[in-house]
Protein backbone atom coordinates (compact mmCIF):
# COMPACT_ATOMS: atom_id res chain seq x y z
CA UNK A 1 0.00 0.00 0.00
CA UNK A 2 1.52 3.42 -0.82
CA UNK A 3 2.06 6.03 1.90
CA UNK A 4 0.10 8.42 0.65
CA UNK A 5 -3.17 5.53 1.23
CA UNK A 6 -1.75 4.54 4.43
CA UNK A 7 -1.89 8.42 5.77
CA UNK A 8 -5.39 8.74 4.06
CA UNK A 9 -6.79 5.52 5.47
CA UNK A 10 -4.87 6.54 9.22
CA UNK A 11 -6.64 10.23 8.95
CA UNK A 12 -9.92 8.50 8.37
CA UNK A 13 -10.13 6.38 11.14
CA UNK A 14 -8.82 9.03 13.44
CA UNK A 15 -11.63 10.75 12.75
CA UNK A 16 -13.98 8.71 13.42
CA UNK A 17 -12.59 7.83 16.80
CA UNK A 18 -12.80 11.62 17.34
CA UNK A 19 -16.52 12.13 16.55
CA UNK A 20 -16.94 8.90 18.51
CA UNK A 21 -15.32 9.85 21.11
CA UNK A 22 -16.15 13.27 21.26
CA UNK A 23 -17.94 14.89 24.84
CA UNK A 24 -21.03 15.27 25.01
CA UNK A 25 -22.43 19.20 24.53
CA UNK A 26 -23.10 20.69 27.46
CA UNK A 27 -26.02 23.35 28.15
CA UNK A 28 -24.53 25.50 31.15
CA UNK A 29 -27.30 27.97 32.94
CA UNK A 30 -26.21 30.13 35.97
CA UNK A 31 -27.51 32.98 37.79
CA UNK A 32 -25.54 35.99 38.05
CA UNK A 33 -25.62 35.98 41.97
CA UNK A 34 -22.52 33.10 43.44
CA UNK A 35 -25.37 31.22 45.44
CA UNK A 36 -28.37 31.50 43.08
CA UNK A 37 -30.17 33.62 46.05
CA UNK A 38 -31.94 37.47 45.54
CA UNK A 39 -34.16 39.54 47.43
CA UNK A 40 -37.48 39.82 46.64
CA UNK A 41 -38.17 42.40 43.53
CA UNK A 42 -34.41 42.17 42.96
CA UNK A 43 -33.69 40.97 39.38
CA UNK A 44 -31.92 38.00 38.32
CA UNK A 45 -29.91 37.43 35.34
CA UNK A 46 -29.10 34.23 33.70
CA UNK A 47 -26.31 33.57 31.35
CA UNK A 48 -26.42 30.20 29.15
CA UNK A 49 -23.49 29.26 27.27
CA UNK A 50 -22.80 25.93 25.55
CA UNK A 51 -19.50 24.19 25.29
CA UNK A 52 -18.07 20.51 23.68
CA UNK A 53 -14.80 19.58 24.65
CA UNK A 54 -14.02 22.56 26.76
CA UNK A 55 -14.63 24.87 24.01
CA UNK A 56 -17.31 27.38 23.57
CA UNK A 57 -19.78 26.39 20.64
CA UNK A 58 -20.66 29.38 18.44
CA UNK A 59 -24.09 30.12 15.73
CA UNK A 60 -25.96 27.59 17.84
CA UNK A 61 -29.47 28.23 18.09
CA UNK A 62 -30.74 27.94 21.89
CA UNK A 63 -34.42 27.93 22.93
CA UNK A 64 -34.84 29.23 26.68
CA UNK A 65 -37.60 29.36 29.27
CA UNK A 66 -38.23 31.10 32.07
CA UNK A 67 -40.67 30.51 34.87
CA UNK A 68 -41.61 29.32 38.47
CA UNK A 69 -41.05 25.93 38.61
CA UNK A 70 -43.27 23.37 37.90
CA UNK A 71 -45.36 26.39 36.82
CA UNK A 72 -46.29 27.10 33.01
CA UNK A 73 -43.20 28.89 31.90
CA UNK A 74 -43.82 32.85 31.33
CA UNK A 75 -41.62 33.28 28.70
CA UNK A 76 -40.16 31.70 25.92
CA UNK A 77 -38.08 32.27 23.37
CA UNK A 78 -35.20 31.36 20.93
CA UNK A 79 -31.36 32.83 21.02
CA UNK A 80 -29.27 32.47 18.17
CA UNK A 81 -25.70 32.85 20.18
CA UNK A 82 -23.07 34.67 18.21
CA UNK A 83 -20.66 34.97 20.90
CA UNK A 84 -20.00 32.18 23.77
CA UNK A 85 -22.45 33.29 25.64
CA UNK A 86 -25.57 35.62 26.50
CA UNK A 87 -27.14 37.00 29.57
CA UNK A 88 -31.14 37.32 29.86
CA UNK A 89 -32.94 39.17 32.10
CA UNK A 90 -34.95 36.71 33.58
CA UNK A 91 -36.98 39.09 36.10
CA UNK A 92 -37.92 38.66 39.54
CA UNK A 93 -40.30 37.13 42.02
CA UNK A 94 -42.25 39.27 45.01
CA UNK A 95 -43.24 36.58 46.57
CA UNK A 96 -40.58 33.79 48.30
CA UNK A 97 -40.18 30.58 45.79
CA UNK A 98 -37.92 29.71 43.11
CA UNK A 99 -37.48 31.19 39.63
CA UNK A 100 -36.04 28.35 36.95
CA UNK A 101 -34.39 28.97 33.76
CA UNK A 102 -34.55 26.18 31.33
CA UNK A 103 -31.95 26.11 28.08
CA UNK A 104 -32.42 23.73 25.26
CA UNK A 105 -30.15 23.02 22.38
CA UNK A 106 -30.82 20.71 19.45
CA UNK A 107 -27.88 19.27 17.50
CA UNK A 108 -27.95 17.13 14.81
CA UNK A 109 -31.23 15.78 15.74
CA UNK A 110 -30.24 15.10 19.46
CA UNK A 111 -31.73 17.60 22.75
CA UNK A 112 -29.13 18.88 25.41
CA UNK A 113 -30.55 20.87 28.12
CA UNK A 114 -29.17 22.83 31.40
CA UNK A 115 -30.99 24.82 33.83
CA UNK A 116 -30.40 27.02 36.83
CA UNK A 117 -33.34 27.66 39.56
CA UNK A 118 -32.71 31.22 41.64
CA UNK A 119 -34.16 31.43 45.45
CA UNK A 120 -36.45 34.09 46.40
CA UNK A 121 -35.55 34.33 50.34
CA UNK A 122 -36.55 30.52 50.71
CA UNK A 123 -36.33 30.83 54.31
CA UNK A 124 -39.72 32.44 54.29
CA UNK A 125 -41.52 30.04 52.02
CA UNK A 126 -44.77 28.72 54.25
CA UNK A 127 -46.59 25.83 53.30
CA UNK A 128 -50.26 25.76 51.90
CA UNK A 129 -51.28 22.64 54.02
CA UNK A 130 -53.11 22.99 57.10
CA UNK A 131 -52.41 20.45 60.19
CA UNK A 132 -55.95 18.53 60.85
CA UNK A 133 -57.10 18.88 64.70
CA UNK A 134 -57.23 15.22 65.06
CA UNK A 135 -53.99 14.53 63.51
CA UNK A 136 -51.91 13.24 66.83
CA UNK A 137 -55.01 11.50 67.45
CA UNK A 138 -55.49 9.63 64.17
CA UNK A 139 -51.92 8.11 64.34
CA UNK A 140 -51.64 7.67 67.69
CA UNK A 141 -54.62 5.47 67.68
CA UNK A 142 -52.95 4.11 64.13
CA UNK A 143 -49.77 3.03 66.09
CA UNK A 144 -51.79 1.85 68.95
CA UNK A 145 -53.80 -0.32 67.06
CA UNK A 146 -50.36 -1.70 64.98
CA UNK A 147 -48.73 -2.81 68.34
CA UNK A 148 -51.57 -5.53 68.47
CA UNK A 149 -50.41 -7.18 65.29
CA UNK A 150 -47.44 -9.88 66.44
CA UNK A 151 -44.19 -8.95 64.78
CA UNK A 152 -43.55 -12.69 64.11
CA UNK A 153 -39.96 -11.92 63.25
CA UNK A 154 -38.25 -14.40 60.59
CA UNK A 155 -34.49 -13.89 60.20
CA UNK A 156 -32.32 -15.54 57.46
CA UNK A 157 -28.39 -15.34 57.70
CA UNK A 158 -27.15 -14.03 54.42
CA UNK A 159 -23.51 -16.18 53.59
CA UNK A 160 -22.80 -14.34 50.56
CA UNK A 161 -23.58 -10.87 52.13
CA UNK A 162 -21.71 -11.28 54.98
CA UNK A 163 -17.92 -10.32 55.22
CA UNK A 164 -15.09 -10.39 58.21
CA UNK A 165 -16.97 -7.82 59.98
CA UNK A 166 -20.55 -7.67 59.61
CA UNK A 167 -23.36 -10.35 59.76
CA UNK A 168 -26.17 -9.52 56.97
CA UNK A 169 -29.89 -11.12 57.08
CA UNK A 170 -32.47 -10.73 55.09
CA UNK A 171 -35.72 -10.48 57.59
CA UNK A 172 -39.30 -10.02 57.44
CA UNK A 173 -42.23 -8.53 59.98
CA UNK A 174 -45.74 -8.27 60.30
CA UNK A 175 -46.91 -5.17 59.68
CA UNK A 176 -50.62 -3.40 60.02
CA UNK A 177 -52.89 -6.31 59.95
CA UNK A 178 -52.02 -10.67 60.19
CA UNK A 179 -50.21 -11.99 57.31
CA UNK A 180 -48.80 -8.70 55.75
CA UNK A 181 -45.09 -8.26 55.97
CA UNK A 182 -42.58 -5.77 55.66
CA UNK A 183 -39.19 -7.05 54.67
CA UNK A 184 -35.76 -5.72 54.94
CA UNK A 185 -31.72 -6.15 55.27
CA UNK A 186 -29.99 -5.99 58.95
CA UNK A 187 -26.34 -5.47 58.91
CA UNK A 188 -25.02 -6.26 62.18
CA UNK A 189 -21.37 -6.05 63.17
CA UNK A 190 -19.85 -9.16 64.01
CA UNK A 191 -18.12 -8.62 67.60
CA UNK A 192 -20.15 -8.70 70.41
CA UNK A 193 -20.99 -5.91 72.04
CA UNK A 194 -23.98 -3.08 72.25
CA UNK A 195 -24.00 -0.90 69.51
CA UNK A 196 -26.11 2.30 68.09
CA UNK A 197 -28.84 1.54 65.20
CA UNK A 198 -29.82 3.66 61.88
CA UNK A 199 -32.96 2.32 60.05
CA UNK A 200 -32.44 3.10 56.10
CA UNK A 201 -35.92 4.24 54.61
CA UNK A 202 -36.14 3.63 50.92
CA UNK A 203 -37.01 5.73 48.19
CA UNK A 204 -39.52 5.51 45.60
CA UNK A 205 -39.98 2.36 43.48
CA UNK A 206 -39.61 -0.84 43.51
CA UNK A 207 -36.46 -3.16 43.42
CA UNK A 208 -34.16 -4.84 45.72
CA UNK A 209 -32.14 -3.99 48.31
CA UNK A 210 -28.22 -4.88 49.94
CA UNK A 211 -28.45 -3.16 52.96
CA UNK A 212 -25.80 -0.41 54.05
CA UNK A 213 -23.10 -2.76 54.87
CA UNK A 214 -20.58 0.46 55.26
CA UNK A 215 -22.19 2.11 58.45
CA UNK A 216 -22.38 -1.03 59.66
CA UNK A 217 -18.63 -2.05 59.61
CA UNK A 218 -18.22 1.66 61.43
CA UNK A 219 -19.72 -0.13 64.24
CA UNK A 220 -23.57 0.26 63.50
CA UNK A 221 -26.50 -2.01 63.56
CA UNK A 222 -28.03 -1.00 60.03
CA UNK A 223 -32.09 -2.23 58.84
CA UNK A 224 -32.33 -1.17 55.06
CA UNK A 225 -36.75 -1.30 54.66
CA UNK A 226 -38.50 -2.09 51.52
CA UNK A 227 -42.13 -0.69 51.71
CA UNK A 228 -44.13 -3.25 49.66
CA UNK A 229 -43.61 -6.69 51.23
CA UNK A 230 -41.58 -8.18 48.95
CA UNK A 231 -38.46 -10.33 49.88
CA UNK A 232 -35.45 -8.16 49.04
CA UNK A 233 -33.67 -10.42 46.75
CA UNK A 234 -35.68 -11.67 44.02
CA UNK A 235 -34.92 -12.24 40.19
CA UNK A 236 -35.03 -8.24 38.68
CA UNK A 237 -37.39 -9.08 36.11
CA UNK A 238 -40.19 -9.43 39.44
CA UNK A 239 -39.53 -5.93 40.30
CA UNK A 240 -39.97 -4.43 36.90
CA UNK A 241 -43.11 -6.52 36.39
CA UNK A 242 -44.62 -5.34 39.46
CA UNK A 243 -43.00 -1.17 39.18
CA UNK A 244 -44.91 -1.18 36.00
CA UNK A 245 -48.11 -3.81 36.44
CA UNK A 246 -49.46 -4.38 40.11
CA UNK A 247 -47.70 -1.16 41.74
CA UNK A 248 -47.40 1.21 39.16
CA UNK A 249 -48.63 4.48 40.64
CA UNK A 250 -48.88 3.47 43.77
CA UNK A 251 -48.75 6.51 45.90
CA UNK A 252 -52.21 7.36 44.37
CA UNK A 253 -53.91 4.07 45.90
CA UNK A 254 -56.86 4.13 47.86
CA UNK A 255 -56.38 8.30 48.48
CA UNK A 256 -59.81 8.93 48.60
CA UNK A 257 -60.04 7.41 52.18
CA UNK A 258 -57.51 8.53 54.95
CA UNK A 259 -57.42 4.46 56.73
CA UNK A 260 -57.02 2.89 53.44
CA UNK A 261 -54.14 5.07 51.75
CA UNK A 262 -51.35 3.32 50.85
CA UNK A 263 -49.23 5.10 52.75
CA UNK A 264 -50.17 4.30 56.12
CA UNK A 265 -49.34 1.06 56.74
CA UNK A 266 -45.52 2.60 54.70
CA UNK A 267 -45.83 4.92 57.33
CA UNK A 268 -46.75 2.71 60.14
CA UNK A 269 -44.12 -0.03 59.08
CA UNK A 270 -41.26 2.63 59.37
CA UNK A 271 -42.18 2.45 63.42
CA UNK A 272 -42.64 -1.04 63.25
CA UNK A 273 -38.96 -1.77 61.28
CA UNK A 274 -37.87 0.23 64.76
CA UNK A 275 -39.75 -2.05 67.33
CA UNK A 276 -37.36 -4.41 65.60
CA UNK A 277 -34.37 -3.24 65.94
CA UNK A 278 -35.40 -2.26 69.57
CA UNK A 279 -35.88 -5.89 70.36
CA UNK A 280 -32.62 -6.92 69.20
CA UNK A 281 -29.91 -7.74 72.10
CA UNK A 282 -26.97 -6.02 70.01
CA UNK A 283 -28.83 -2.13 70.47
CA UNK A 284 -27.49 -0.14 72.90
CA UNK A 285 -30.98 0.76 73.52
CA UNK A 286 -30.88 4.77 73.36
CA UNK A 287 -28.53 5.87 70.05
CA UNK A 288 -31.38 5.12 67.06
CA UNK A 289 -31.13 7.03 63.50
CA UNK A 290 -33.11 7.29 60.71
CA UNK A 291 -31.99 8.24 57.21
CA UNK A 292 -33.01 8.66 53.28
CA UNK A 293 -33.84 10.19 50.49
CA UNK A 294 -36.76 11.32 48.21
CA UNK A 295 -39.28 9.46 49.61
CA UNK A 296 -36.63 8.16 52.08
CA UNK A 297 -36.74 11.81 53.43
CA UNK A 298 -40.17 12.23 53.53
CA UNK A 299 -40.87 8.92 55.83
CA UNK A 300 -37.06 9.77 57.68
CA UNK A 301 -39.60 13.30 58.77
CA UNK A 302 -42.29 11.04 59.04
CA UNK A 303 -40.39 8.37 61.80
CA UNK A 304 -38.69 10.82 63.59
CA UNK A 305 -42.04 12.98 64.31
CA UNK A 306 -43.71 9.83 65.45
CA UNK A 307 -41.47 7.53 67.02
CA UNK A 308 -39.73 9.09 70.40
CA UNK A 309 -37.00 6.42 70.32
CA UNK A 310 -35.90 8.47 67.43
CA UNK A 311 -32.77 10.68 68.44
CA UNK A 312 -31.71 12.22 65.18
CA UNK A 313 -32.40 11.92 61.06
CA UNK A 314 -30.45 12.58 57.88
CA UNK A 315 -32.66 13.56 55.11
CA UNK A 316 -31.88 14.24 51.20
CA UNK A 317 -34.58 15.97 49.53
CA UNK A 318 -37.70 15.04 50.82
CA UNK A 319 -40.65 14.14 48.85
CA UNK A 320 -44.83 14.45 50.14
CA UNK A 321 -44.12 17.84 51.33
CA UNK A 322 -47.22 20.42 50.90
CA UNK A 323 -48.72 17.75 48.21
CA UNK A 324 -51.26 20.16 47.17
CA UNK A 325 -49.20 23.34 46.74
CA UNK A 326 -50.92 23.72 42.91
CA UNK A 327 -54.21 24.51 44.31
CA UNK A 328 -52.18 27.88 45.49
CA UNK A 329 -50.49 28.30 42.12
CA UNK A 330 -47.08 26.97 43.49
CA UNK A 331 -45.01 23.83 43.25
CA UNK A 332 -46.24 21.00 45.25
CA UNK A 333 -44.44 17.97 46.37
CA UNK A 334 -43.65 14.76 44.23
CA UNK A 335 -45.66 12.69 43.72
CA UNK A 336 -47.01 15.80 42.05
CA UNK A 337 -50.48 14.02 42.49
CA UNK A 338 -52.31 17.48 42.97
CA UNK A 339 -51.07 19.31 39.20
CA UNK A 340 -53.82 17.33 37.77
CA UNK A 341 -57.43 19.74 38.94
CA UNK A 342 -59.38 16.89 38.27
CA UNK A 343 -57.31 14.95 40.84
CA UNK A 344 -58.51 17.28 43.29
CA UNK A 345 -61.41 15.98 44.74
CA UNK A 346 -62.37 17.03 48.91
CA UNK A 347 -61.60 13.69 49.88
CA UNK A 348 -57.96 12.92 48.50
CA UNK A 349 -57.41 16.57 49.75
CA UNK A 350 -58.37 16.01 52.81
CA UNK A 351 -56.76 12.52 53.10
CA UNK A 352 -53.44 14.03 52.28
CA UNK A 353 -53.59 16.49 55.37
CA UNK A 354 -52.55 13.45 57.81
CA UNK A 355 -50.18 12.37 55.00
CA UNK A 356 -48.25 15.35 54.23
CA UNK A 357 -44.87 15.75 55.42
CA UNK A 358 -45.38 19.70 56.08
CA UNK A 359 -47.45 18.25 59.59
CA UNK A 360 -44.89 15.83 60.43
CA UNK A 361 -42.63 18.30 59.64
CA UNK A 362 -44.53 20.65 62.32
CA UNK A 363 -43.09 17.90 64.92
CA UNK A 364 -40.10 17.37 64.97
CA UNK A 365 -38.47 17.36 68.11
CA UNK A 366 -34.71 15.81 67.29
CA UNK A 367 -31.43 17.24 65.31
CA UNK A 368 -31.24 16.34 62.00
CA UNK A 369 -29.49 16.66 58.81
CA UNK A 370 -31.05 18.40 55.35
CA UNK A 371 -29.81 18.69 51.78
CA UNK A 372 -31.47 19.23 48.58
CA UNK A 373 -30.34 21.22 45.43
CA UNK A 374 -32.39 23.91 43.60
CA UNK A 375 -32.69 22.00 40.61
CA UNK A 376 -34.29 19.67 41.22
CA UNK A 377 -37.38 18.67 39.34
CA UNK A 378 -38.18 15.51 41.26
CA UNK A 379 -39.22 17.32 44.96
CA UNK A 380 -39.62 20.88 43.86
CA UNK A 381 -37.29 22.94 46.41
CA UNK A 382 -40.64 24.95 47.19
CA UNK A 383 -42.04 21.77 48.56
CA UNK A 384 -39.20 20.98 50.63
CA UNK A 385 -38.90 24.49 52.18
CA UNK A 386 -42.35 23.97 53.21
CA UNK A 387 -41.74 21.40 55.40
CA UNK A 388 -37.78 22.54 56.50
CA UNK A 389 -39.01 25.89 57.32
CA UNK A 390 -41.57 25.18 60.01
CA UNK A 391 -39.42 22.86 61.97
CA UNK A 392 -37.99 24.02 65.17
CA UNK A 393 -35.48 21.39 65.99
CA UNK A 394 -31.86 22.43 65.88
CA UNK A 395 -31.19 21.22 61.93
CA UNK A 396 -28.00 21.35 59.56
CA UNK A 397 -28.71 22.46 55.93
CA UNK A 398 -26.75 21.84 52.96
CA UNK A 399 -27.73 23.29 49.51
CA UNK A 400 -25.57 22.67 46.72
CA UNK A 401 -27.75 24.73 44.41
CA UNK A 402 -26.68 22.88 40.62
CA UNK A 403 -27.64 19.30 41.97
CA UNK A 404 -31.20 17.97 40.50
CA UNK A 405 -32.67 14.83 41.87
CA UNK A 406 -29.68 12.87 42.62
CA UNK A 407 -27.15 12.63 45.95
CA UNK A 408 -23.82 14.06 44.73
CA UNK A 409 -20.37 13.07 46.41
CA UNK A 410 -20.13 16.52 48.48
CA UNK A 411 -23.67 15.70 50.05
CA UNK A 412 -23.08 12.11 50.91
CA UNK A 413 -19.54 13.32 52.39
CA UNK A 414 -21.40 15.67 54.66
CA UNK A 415 -23.74 13.39 55.66
CA UNK A 416 -21.42 10.70 56.83
CA UNK A 417 -19.78 13.33 58.58
CA UNK A 418 -23.02 13.91 60.23
CA UNK A 419 -23.72 10.45 61.12
CA UNK A 420 -20.49 9.41 62.53
CA UNK A 421 -21.04 12.15 64.65
CA UNK A 422 -24.31 10.97 66.16
CA UNK A 423 -23.06 7.41 66.61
Amino acid sequence: MKSFQKLFIVSILCSIYLTINAAEPIVKVTADHTDWVYKLNEKVKFKISVEQDGKALNAVKVQYEIGHEKMTPTLKKDLLFKDTNAEIDGGTMNVPGFLRCKATVDLEGKKYEGLATAAFEPEKIQPTTTMPDDFMSFWQKAMADNTKVPMDVKMELMPNRCNDKVNVYQVNLQNWKTGMRLYGVLCVPKVPGKYPAALQVPGAGVRPYNGDVKLAEQGVITFQIGIHGIPINLDPIVYENLRWGALDNYPSFNMDNRDNYYYKHVYLGCIRANDFICSLPEFDGTNLMVYGGSQGGALSIVTAALDKRVKALSCFYPALCDLNGYASGRAGGWPHLFNKEEFRSPEKIETSRYYDVVNFARLINVPGFYTWGYNDLTCPPTSIYSAYNVINAPKTLFVLKEAGHKGEPEMYSKQWDYMLSFF
